[in-house]
């Protein structure tokens, strides 16, 4: 009977989060009877609501709505206000960019042709497909960048392993022995008997399964296998290594640029909110401080998987392509056909879309030229902004046509580049939602004085050098990410390390921007991030192998960011000083704590 409780307590551990938390952290308002202590309790619960997912994430964030005005901390109508900001109008924008790149197929060429370019050597073709998933993410979400790029992997994957067994049927029709590369134990004598194979079950994957292969009367073999869908260990780990660098090329090509990923989106509207002076925080200025680190991140990465998975002998990518062996011929025969297959026009118009999005992100306000806004809308050039941008060229998928015109039965007929239909189907409404409730939990902190309390608490951290509280700070946010959604994590800190960076005296950027970047690390678990999810989906990894090499990947990101930031960052951001937008704060008023 007790066993039976607990099982049904343990069902719904979510409804005991779910009210005991309130219940729990509910003296906090009413003891401590200050905005101070109400904010706090308000951004407990969303804290453990959202590293629990004990609701769904962007309900959560419906949170500051409710108790805000109920405690008296903000009205309800500046509460709402807070909910949509010009980040909704760049992913929006941004968002009708990937809807068509998806649609007509565009992200097929990219990474179809970044293959083509590097080769099919198992460790070129992962670094390719890297390289390609990076370029789509830095654009598109890092979600889905990954759900275009794994379907191409997975037909790679399955082209090679068909390769190999086409490769190894010929070889034994020949000479009436298996592949000298598989592991084999012959019988001790010869025999008409063949065995029936074990069973393979799919939910217990078994390490060694034993099948019989009928040969001619004078040999009988049995092959080892790894698995039942691979012929051997290498071509196993191959598999994995591929799979898992399609994950995590994804977040580090992410972080390259403001709209790549939600946590950049999310920071760059902080900053232009509560340091609205601040000009520093452009698009071409990101590039340059982020896309030096995606790509030295994404090479030792490379280097990483190669080690773990593929072998540690890197001369074999150096071997001239006129030595290709038949499944490397085979492979390159299946991405030439698909590369083939592509074409359509409509590419072409995303693809023009495309560049001149990114051009017009760039050239806007790069800061070391007068940018295109200043010189064209002088009286308000301050108005426009990347948003404005995307908006502007989101809504040319829905004009331009994307075929000729054609009539029918019923008369004329019109097809856009994409419908709303299409933009639905891609739009992520519940980020749009979860990050309206950050932007009104970050203004709820500032307005009821607790990001003031908290950097009074923190302002001992002010004795250790800068960068010591910076890796704290990026070790603590890639720790969290693991179990939380990157967008929540970032939303809960930023508030936090804003004020603390003030209350020590630090460029608030020096704080920022490294633990921004590091929230995108999320690396060691399936359920850490969609990306990941994905990817585990395809069934050819385990959670060890996504630990054993996350954990690789994450040092080497975080090592990346800090090496940045103290370096070529501090001259670009003017990092080692107190900037002038960035106020000094007020005592908090703390004697109701």
């Amino acid at each position: 009977m007790m066993k039976k409780f607990l099982r049904g307590v343990w069902n719904y551990h979510n409804l005991l989060i779910i009210f005991l938390t309130p219940l729990l952290l509910l003296p906090l308002p009413l003891v401590i009877r200050s905005k101070e202590a109400e904010c706090a309790f308000t951004l407990c619960v969303m804290a453990v609501y959202w590293l629990t997912e004990a609701l769904p994430l962007s309900a959560t964030a419906l949170l500051p709505a409710l108790l805000f005005p109920l405690f008296g901390v903000m009205k309800s109508s500046q509460v709402a206000g807070v909910y949509f900001k010009d980040f909704h109008l760049l992913l929006i924008g941004v968002i009708c960019l990937a809807t068509s790149i998806e649609k007509w197929g565009l992200h097929r060429r990219v990474a179809l042709r970044l293959v083509t370019l590097v080769g099919v050597n198992p460790g070129w073709l992962m670094l390719g497909f890297m390289s390609s998933c990076a370029f789509l993410s830095m654009w598109v979400q890092n979600t889905s960048a990954v759900a275009m790029v794994m379907p191409i992997v997975e037909a790679v994957i399955q082209q090679i392993l068909n390769a190999e067994g086409e490769g190894e049927q010929r070889q034994q029709d020949l000479t009436g022995t298996s592949n000298l590369g598989l592991q084999l134990e012959e019988t001790e004598g010869p025999s008409d008997k063949v065995e029936e194979p074990k069973s393979i079950t799919n939910n217990v994957p078994k390490e060694d399964h034993t099948i019989s292969i009928e040969l001619p009367p004078q040999t009988n073999v049995l092959v080892k296998m790894t698995d039942g869908r691979y012929r051997s260990r290498r071509e196993h780990m191959m598999c994995k290594g591929m799979c898992l660098s399609i994950a995590y090329s994804s977040s580090i090509g992410g972080i390259s640029t403001l709209p790549g990923t939600s946590p950049n989106l999310i920071f760059s509207e902080y900053i232009h909110q509560f340091y609205p002076e601040c000009t520093t925080v452009n698009f071409g200025n990101w590039i340059l401080l982020c896309l030096p680190i995606s790509v030295v991140a994404l090479l030792l990465s490379w280097i990483w998987l190669h080690w773990i998975f593929i072998g540690s002998d890197f001369r074999a990518l150096f071997r001239p392509s006129g030595e290709r062996t038949g499944t490397e011929a085979a492979t390159a025969r299946v991405i030439e056909e698909e590369y083939n297959m592509l074409g359509p026009s409509q590419e072409v118009v995303t693809g023009a879309i495309f560049i001149l999005m990114a051009a017009l992100w760039v050239f806007r306000d790069p800061g070391f030229i007068p940018g295109w806004s200043s010189l064209f809308f002088p009286q308000h050039s301050g108005h426009i902004s990347d948003a404005t941008v995307a908006v502007v060229l989101g809504l040319l998928f829905f004009i331009i046509p994307a075929h000729q015109p054609s009539t029918d039965k019923h008369g004329s007929k019109y097809e856009a580049m994409i419908t709303w239909k299409d933009f639905q189907a891609c739009m992520p409404w519940e980020v749009a939602l979860l990050v309206g409730g950050g932007f009104a939990l970050a203004e709820g902190t500032q307005v009821s004085g607790l990001s003031f309390w908290v950097a009074n608490l923190l302002a001992p951290l002010g004795s250790l050098p800068v960068i010591a509280t910076v890796t704290i700070a990026c070790l603590i946010v890639t720790s969290i990410t693991e179990m939380a959604s990157n967008a929540a994590t970032i939303t809960i800190f930023l508030p936090i390390l804003a004020p603390l960076a003030e209350a020590i005296h630090v460029n608030p950027l020096y704080m920022l921007i490294p633990a921004t970047l590091c929230t995108s690390f999320a690396f060691l678990l399936p359920s850490s991030n969609p990306s990941n999810a994905i990817v585990f989906g395809y069934g050819h990894i385990n959670t060890m192998d996504m630990v054993k090499a996350g954990i690789g990947v994450n040092i080497i990101c975080v090592l990346a960011v800090l090496l940045a930031v103290t370096t070529w960052g501090i001259p670009l951001f003017d990092l080692d000083t107190y900037p002038n937008w960035a106020p000094n704060p007020p005592k908090a008023n703390n004697t109701d704590w």
